[in-house]
């Protein structure tokens, strides 16, 4: 069952692309932090979603709401990618599918395609509770941006 907002999101450590770990816990802070999860590295509706967080990156910053986005690819394909697409914040390799399962967003099957992450976002409060959820059943489907925004600013 996916998490919903007033639950306490479940703490995690995977590997990034900008540390050598990244510790759910340890990145709260005092602040918030927006966990985008995504289908795969490299694809159309992916690179236009990281695309808008990267190119929004300050608007989150400006409310203290840090960013890290989340699929089941390789640390190695993420490293790749994130280069490529010049991106301000870490990707972290779910590669054994635990935290998709653990925030119950792992899609079983779309078209073939087994076991990855639904393109969904949490918005967690500095204390480490769910503050918002937006899940998508079809990973074409994108996030409503502004309203992101809103409950980011909200936060």
């Amino acid at each position: 069952m996916t998490l919903q907002k007033g639950d306490k999101a479940p703490d995690f450590e995977l590997p990034s692309t900008k540390t050598e770990t990244f510790k759910l816990s340890e990145n709260l802070n005092g602040k918030g932090i927006l966990l985008a999860f995504y289908p795969f590295d490299w694809s159309p509706v992916c690179t236009n979603e990281l695309g808008y967080f990267n190119a929004n990156y300050k608007e989150f910053k400006a409310v203290d709401i840090s960013l890290a986005a989340i699929s089941v690819d390789s640390p190695f394909s993420h490293s790749a990618w994130s280069d490529s697409q010049k991106l301000k914040f870490p990707l972290l390799s779910d590669f054994n599918k635990e935290v998709v399962a653990a925030y119950g967003v792992l899609l079983p099957e779309f078209h073939g395609l087994k076991n990855f992450a639904k393109r969904s976002v949490f918005l967690v409060d500095s204390e480490g509770i769910i503050q918002y959820v937006w899940v998508a059943d079809n990973p074409g489907v994108e996030p409503e941006y502004t309203e992101l925004l809103d409950a980011a600013a909200e936060l």
